[in-house]
């Protein structure tokens, strides 16, 4: 049995395969053909890239419908779906808060209300138009733009995963940056991949690293946490992560995770469950048959966190003290 491992920078993250088969060259070929396909997609997919459909979207389609591939148009009618099926709290038209709130340059500030009510008047998907019949796409008001950053990896992943049968492969594990895993079929001496789920830094400790193991087979794992890209303002850390609903930061979720065959939708419905947090973990996770979610949130006391899961077993961690000041957002008049 044979290993190729690769790996390549793409969509701002490393993505990185192991493969297990007989034909070492083989395995190599489909290695490489899947991350050009991931290539591809970021050219399609990315609004940075000036050539992409994306941002000739972004750029036209409030003044004329702008024509997709099938591929591209079949993916936003899949974002507009998990969109409507969660009411609102996954929305790929969140890209005007990530502009209000300063992520598109990662630095990051507190924007004024008068800024923050101007873009929010120009999220939500029923502010795009799809049609069908000429895969074209239009917006209804002007400064509406798509960002993929919520769904683009997973999406990515999994045309990666077809890549991969389609060449014959049986056994592969992909990941990128981390966030989405794909496990196809089973490694050579197990019948299923073994993935951790670590927490942010403070939940772990030397006995107890990771917050859940699961074991994949033909599934993908995706991970959603509030503590990566931030800045700190007032005392508190405001991350990148936004509710469409109301223009805000994340508040009281730490970490979502959530399980399926498909790759595009465990990356869109992680971030789901992570603005939903405990009121709507419920309803996100009776979305699809099957579904196994886990989700950490701040105790109520505002020491620590508790973890709710469907289906994944957690481990015990040690309880951090006095967390709620790095990690949440007071409650603020202008949210709700």
């Amino acid at each position: 049995m044979k290993t190729v491992t690769l790996a390549r920078n793409a969509m701002a993250t490393r993505f990185e395969i192991v493969l297990h088969g007989e034909n070492q060259r083989a395995l190599r070929a489909a290695g490489e053909e899947a991350l050009d396909e991931i290539a591809r997609i970021e050219a399609q997919l990315s609004p940075y890239v000036p050539t992409s459909e994306i941002a000739h979207v972004n750029a036209r389609a409030s003044r004329e419908a702008v024509r997709v591939t099938p591929k591209v148009f079949a993916l936003l009618q899949k974002a507009k779906q998990i969109s409507d099926e969660t009411k609102g709290v996954f929305d790929i038209t969140v890209a005007p808060l990530v502009r209000c709130w300063g992520f598109t340059n990662d630095n990051g500030r507190i924007p004024s209300l008068d800024e923050l009510a101007e873009a929010r008047a120009k999220v939500g998907i029923d502010l795009v138009q799809l049609n069908e019949t000429d895969c074209t796409v239009r917006f209804t008001r002007e400064g509406v733009a798509l960002d993929f950053g919520a769904i683009g990896k997973g999406y990515a992943i999994e045309r990666a995963a077809k890549v991969f049968r389609e060449a014959g492969v049986a056994s592969a594990l992909l990941h990128g940056g981390t966030s989405t895993i794909y496990a196809l079929g089973h490694p050579p001496d197990a019948d299923r991949w073994k993935v951790a789920i670590d927490g942010p830094p403070w939940m772990r400790s030397a006995n107890s690293p990771s917050l859940a193991l699961v074991h994949l087979k033909d599934e993908s794992l995706s991970v959603s946490g509030a503590w990566g890209r931030s800045f700190q303002a007032d005392g508190k850390t405001f991350g990148h992560v936004l509710d469409p609903r109301t223009g805000w930061p994340v508040n009281n979720s730490l970490l979502a995770a959530v399980i399926l065959p498909s790759a595009t939708e465990t990356d869109a419905l992680s971030t789901a469950l992570l603005v939903a947090s405990s009121s709507g973990h419920d309803n996100i996770a009776r979305l699809r048959q099957g579904m196994r979610t886990l989700l950490a949130v701040q105790a109520e006391d505002g020491k620590g966190f508790r973890v709710e899961s469907k289906g994944i077993e957690a481990q015990p961690l040690p309880q951090p003290q006095n967390r709620r000041k790095e990690m949440t957002v007071e409650k603020s008049p202008a949210r709700d």
